[in-house]
């Protein structure tokens, strides 16, 4: 009888948190502390910010955290009520609140887990490494765009079929702006982050060294191997190339810009150029119906070229009236011509 005497019964809530009142049989020297840590969540126990910015309060009187429910003023018998409240920091410079933001926005900064970063090494190797359209290991035949995009030519083709190329890549139209690539591969890929590397350095081909295609011919040569050995031939195969065959891979936002540039260029030069000869084509074929209509009925042209007659080369030997035939009536008569037959005068077909 007398443990249960010494208890005191004690509402606790927290409307600041939106947590439930709590009925509580506590003892008279438990400290604040304490029945905070047995009211909050665990997450905000793990939070010590925000544990400490939370305190009880009896009647509007704030209480601390070392007081006891005795030294709070609480009897026994009486019906006391403590609310846990938010304190709430201010001022400036201190690190706290203005009390600007709600309540529930504090608390939720510590409640929602934060994203994990990205490590801007994984990011690199996936560049050099994976398709970027299928994000699959590259595997040839490979293909690079002409901004220097790297894909497994396989799925960059049914994309192109089904119609569902990525908007970042709508610049890619067709086969022709795909071009074939040759990767020499890695002796000891076993041991190494890629499959493949420069065919005259060695150096691994992913990411931490620059490197080109040639066009002409696909293969791919790091940028080092290309300034050690001056040469206007491929390293490999001995064709020859110019500076406008060189095509960055996973270049830089301004040697993109570069390549987007020459890449619209180029179309417009193509596109020019088929204008062109479609008005050379269309022009060509006016001529030829002026100089048919030029033609006089005589045989001769306006020009003096005389027109060619099949009575001219009348073979030995032969009627010229029945080799005539041949090309045209047999006879000639008054009577008008009819559409089915040309050979039977009106009024006798």
């Amino acid at each position: 009888m007398e443990f249960r005497r010494k208890k005191l019964q004690i509402v606790v809530r927290s409307p600041d948190l939106g947590l439930p009142a709590r009925c509580l049989t506590l003892a008279p020297d438990l400290t604040l502390r304490r029945l905070k840590l047995a009211f909050l969540p665990g997450i905000l126990l793990r939070q010590p910010l925000a544990f400490e910015s939370l305190y009880f309060d009896l009647g509007g009187r704030p209480l601390t955290d070392s007081s006891t429910l005795t030294d709070a003023g609480i009897a026994a018998g009486s019906s006391a009520v403590l609310t846990l409240r938010l304190r709430l920091r201010g001022g400036g410079g201190d690190g706290g609140a203005t009390g600007a933001e709600s309540r529930d926005c504090y608390l939720n900064m510590y409640a929602i887990k934060k994203p994990d970063k990205v490590d801007p090494n994984e990011t690199r190797l996936s560049k050099w490494t994976t398709c970027a359209l299928s994000g699959e290991p590259l595997a040839p035949p490979v293909v690079v765009d002409r901004l220097g995009n790297l894909f497994n030519k396989e799925a960059l083709v049914e994309a192109l079929i089904h119609k569902n190329i990525p908007k970042e890549f709508s610049h890619i139209r067709g086969l022709k702006d795909m071009i074939p690539i040759h990767l020499s591969l890695n002796p000891g890929a076993a041991n190494s982050e890629t499959r493949f590397e420069c065919p005259i350095t060695g150096l691994e081909f992913n990411g931490k060294y620059g490197f080109l295609v040639l066009r002409g011919c696909g293969h791919v040569l790091s940028v080092k191997a290309l300034k050690e050995v001056k040469s206007s031939a491929c390293l490999v195969c001995h064709k020859e190339f110019s500076e406008s065959d060189k095509l960055v891979i996973n270049g830089s936002t301004e040697e993109v810009a570069v390549l987007r540039e020459r890449m619209e260029e180029e179309r417009s030069k193509l596109k020019e150029r088929k204008e062109k000869k479609a008005s050379a084509h269309l022009s060509g074929t006016k001529h030829a119906g002026d100089e048919h209509d030029r033609i006089l009925d005589n045989g001769r042209k306006v020009g003096g070229a005389k027109r060619f007659k099949a009575m001219d080369m009348v073979p030995a030997n032969a009627t010229k009236e029945v080799y005539a035939s041949i090309f045209t009536s047999s006879k000639k008569s008054n009577f008008k011509e009819t559409f089915s037959c040309r050979s039977l005068p009106l009024g006798r077909n």
